[in-house]
């Protein structure tokens, strides 16, 4: 009777383990550096709802810790002053950069010699010094560092590439045009600590440009197979001058590629948010009008079809689910949106765009 007990026991254990595995419950172990990026909130929705453990915030400013404390029911032992005496504690399993773009190399500098993989929100880096600089890092430390762009989880982005690239349904890739952004930071209300840096020059690099010109250039890298413009040329504007008065907040990108063009307009002057994409080929066109929404037409019809896409695969679903697919090598970034030789040449684009807005010519990229 007893080994009768303990073999239902052990049965009833095995399958609820099963269940956790099945249910996602094997979850990433993730330190959090800086709070001052509002793309924060998005990761500590998945934390309130269990879906990653967050073992440590490093965090310098006492009055975001506070608030993220009090909001979230967050232990004091949590947080930490600085990266690197969070991680002299702890090892995750990925460090995710929620801080000004031109710390992302910071975080860098201190996880990649302790074999820790790193995540930072878009862009990159600020400069074309920074984002080398941690390419070298990855590779001598073989860790993994990604950026990540709310665009890539779009079901309409996958599909719209699936339709291009693997069942030839507008044929070449002429032009490509990405509107991004919204009516301006402080227009919709961001932190005070993220209006700090997003228009600070230094700090993020630059305005509008940066903030959503990269969207564009990294979107039209993948679709160009990895492959950088020949040449960038942009204008920039201030329309907001009082409110934004020492970055742009309006900028028009164009790339030029051996046999097709592509066309950034970022701005902080929309009359509404937009993150939208327009692919011309030679045989059709298609828009992946918002995150799941479609738009397709062949050269030899007279109308537009529009349809939902279909859902994508769990493994590019989110960004948690995709580190956590990279980290346990199910894929491989490659030309990945999130990956570093992606990101690395969206830097460039960006760097290229802000001189050539500055100095009014065409800048080639080598």
């Amino acid at each position: 009777m007893f080994n009768k007990n303990l073999k239902t026991f052990l049965t009833l254990i095995f399958s609820l383990s099963l269940f956790s595995i099945a249910n996602g419950q094997d979850k990433l172990d993730v330190a959090v550096a800086g709070l001052s990026h509002d793309h924060i909130y998005l990761i500590m929705n998945s934390y309130q709802k269990g879906e990653v453990n967050i073992i440590g915030i490093a965090e310098a400013d006492t009055i975001l810790v506070q608030r993220f404390k009090k909001r979230y029911q967050l232990p004091n032992h949590l947080f930490y002053h600085d990266l690197k005496t969070l991680l002299q504690k702890h090892k995750p399993d990925a460090v995710l950069a929620y801080n000004a773009i031109a710390d992302h190399l910071a975080v860098v500098e201190v996880a990649a010699p302790l074999g820790i993989s790193v995540m930072v929100e878009k862009p990159l880096a600020v400069n074309v010094k920074q984002a080398e600089r941690m390419v070298k890092l990855a590779n001598q430390y073989q860790i993994n560092i990604l950026t990540n762009y709310e665009t890539t989880w779009y079901p309409s982005n996958q599909e719209s590439y699936k339709n291009i690239k693997e069942q030839n349904r507008i044929g070449h890739v002429r032009k490509m045009i990405v509107h991004n952004g919204h009516q301006g930071p402080k227009e919709i209300g961001v932190s005070k600590q993220f209006l700090d840096w997003l228009t600070d020059p230094v700090k993020n690099g630059g305005g509008a440009l940066v903030d959503f010109g990269c969207y564009g250039a990294n979107l039209m890298t993948w679709l160009m197979d990895g492959k950088a413009p020949i040449s960038v040329s942009a204008i920039t504007h201030q329309l907001k001058p009082t409110i934004y008065p020492n970055v742009d907040d309006d900028a028009t990108i164009l790339l030029e590629y051996a046999d097709a063009t592509g066309i950034i307009e970022a701005s902080w002057n929309w009359p509404f948010n937009i993150k939208d994409m327009e692919v011309f080929g030679d045989k059709g066109y298609i828009q992946a009008v918002d995150a799941n929404t479609l738009r397709f037409r062949e050269n030899s019809k007279n109308n537009y079809s529009i349809y939902k896409a279909e859902p994508i695969e769990k493994n590019y679903s989110s960004s948690l689910h995709y580190l956590k697919a990279v980290l346990d090598k199910k894929i491989e970034p490659k030309n990945d949106l999130s990956s570093l030789t992606n990101n690395l040449i969206v830097v460039k684009i960006l760097e290229a765009a802000k001189t050539s807005a500055k100095t009014g010519k065409k800048v080639m990229i080598n």
